[in-house]
């Protein structure tokens, strides 16, 4: 089975809370509200610096994948 990049997700439980999910490596859970991260995985392959500048990319390519999901549900 192929999977998507990025999942959508809520929760009642958490009304306020947009999460965005991240499939391939490194596998996280971001919070669109307050952009906390949550790796579900070590980035071993990865030093502090290049996981640094994988994680700003990944999190600008999760708010446009949010946008792109938005827009679509709004048509």
């Amino acid at each position: 089975m192929e999977l998507p990049k990025f999942l959508l997700g809520d929760n009642t439980d958490f009304p306020e809370d947009i999460f965005i999910i991240h499939l391939d490596y490194p596998r996280f859970i971001i919070n669109l509200k307050d952009d906390e991260v949550e790796f579900m995985e070590e980035a071993e392959d990865l030093d502090e610096a290049e996981l640094n500048a994988e994680m700003e990319a990944l999190i600008v390519a999760a708010n446009e994948f949010y946008d792109r999901e938005i827009g679509r549900y709004e048509e």
